[in-house]
């Protein structure tokens, strides 16, 4: 996909990876679709986007509402035309242990984590099959691949999104529809500090957000399906090697990860 030229749309555009990311892409010439709930934080990274293609625009939208999201890209369409790619990137944390849990908690994590991009990359699909061209990232986390103690909820929603990008990448092979997946580590964003959440066990250290926007960038205009954000845990090796370990013997990490906690 060539991002210069292409209309792209950022979900959780107004902080993080998403507000570091917006401007990347308007930098390259596509014209940004930035969505989030806070109005005010979305003008600011407009007004960066606007800087370089004047044609971008701001949408505030709780993804939490399904019916708005997927309203969100048909209208994204109708203005301009069409729409080339969709980042996911949008996500909330639910950091509560499994006992405290309400299945109101889980809908919630659910929806704006999973649902809410189902529902807006199935609402753009069929323009993207009659053209044979389009593109989906799917930002998930580490979260989807290994379990983090108190995030049951958002790995839960993670683990979905993973699993739903790996079946849409072989359901679409051959389509001309890019099916992409991003799997950011500890990244220093908004998410580490969220009302309504115990604090978290791991303190650091964290990934500036920008360097995790440019590994999708990375993944917009590679041929590769999955890409670690970035590649490497900070401090430590390669991500992808925890999750192959994780792999090789699950009960091990899951009794790791219970000893760590209970420290």
């Amino acid at each position: 996909m060539e991002i210069s030229g292409a209309n792209v749309i950022v979900t959780g555009a107004s902080s993080g990876i998403g507000a570091a990311l917006a401007p990347m892409l308007a930098e390259r010439g596509a014209t940004v679709g930035l969505v989030a709930r806070r109005a005010d934080r979305l003008e600011a990274v407009l007004a960066e986007c606007r800087a370089r293609t004047p044609e971008s625009r701001a949408w505030p939208v709780d993804l939490g509402d399904l019916d708005a999201a997927e309203e969100l890209v048909h209208q994204a369409a109708r203005e301009w035309g069409r729409v080339d790619v969709l980042v996911n990137n949008a996500g909330i944390p639910a950091r509560i242990p499994v006992p405290r849990l309400t299945p109101a908690d889980i809908a919630h994590v659910m929806d704006v984590n999973f649902h809410a991009p189902v529902r807006m990359s199935l609402a753009l699909l069929p323009d993207w099959l009659a053209r044979g061209r389009g593109c989906v990232v799917n930002v998930s986390s580490l979260g989807g691949r290994v379990p983090i103690p108190q995030e049951a909820a958002y790995c839960a929603s993670k683990f979905a999104l993973c699993g739903w990008t790996e079946a849409m990448a072989v359901d679409l092979y051959g389509t001309g529809v890019e099916v992409k997946l991003v799997l950011p580590g500890p990244i220093d964003t908004e998410i580490w500090d969220q009302p309504g959440n115990d604090p978290a066990d791991y303190q650091g250290p964290f990934v500036p957000a920008a360097e995790a926007a440019a590994s999708i960038v990375d993944a917009i205009e590679g041929d590769g399906f999955e890409y670690y954000a970035p590649p490497n845990f900070p401090g430590g090796g390669a991500q992808h090697d925890i999750v192959v370990g994780k792999s090789n013997d699950p009960g091990a990490f899951v009794a790791a990860m219970a000893a760590m906690r209970s420290r």
